[in-house]
């Protein structure tokens, strides 16, 4: 029984990122996955992030190419961050694949949703990953308790 869980757990992960990794292609032409909202986020431009470690972040570290879940994390994300905290939390959106030292620092090779407060790092991916798209509101919960819970 372990090991059929096992081998089902680890096709789920190869699906999962093989498709937040090819699904959406990117226009060449295309030179930021920025929106109008937020220029802290990635561009063809290496963008070197300043990350406060005295006070509560959040920190997103995507691939070039994002799936519809993806960017899903990346919505619920920044509207909880307004939501709840105005601008008191920071929101840093990161291409791990252009910014490998930053990456690096936290042991990241995949999309992953971290919180940090100095040496405190709370991994939320795979409650992001899970909720982002079918149940919003669940993310958002965790967003919020985590980010209160280390403040």
């Amino acid at each position: 029984m372990y090991k059929l869980f096992y081998t089902l757990f680890v096709v789920a992960m190869l699906a999962l990122s093989t498709g937040c990794n090819s699904n959406k292609q990117k226009n060449e032409k295309e030179t930021s996955c920025c929106t109008s909202e937020s220029k802290s986020c990635c561009s063809s431009e290496l963008v070197t992030h300043s990350i406060d470690a005295s006070k509560v972040s959040v920190i997103y570290f995507h691939a070039s190419r994002r799936c519809a879940t993806c960017e899903a994390v990346e919505k619920v994300t920044k509207e909880t961050l307004a939501k709840h905290f105005d601008e008191t939390v920071p929101f840093h959106s990161i291409n791990r694949e252009e910014e490998k030292a930053l990456a690096k620092k936290y042991d990241i090779e995949w999309q992953t949703l971290l919180v940090i407060k100095g040496d405190q790092v709370k991994n939320i991916t795979n409650e992001a990953f899970l909720n982002a798209r079918t149940k919003p509101e669940k993310l958002e919960d965790i967003i919020k308790s985590t980010i209160e819970s280390m403040s």
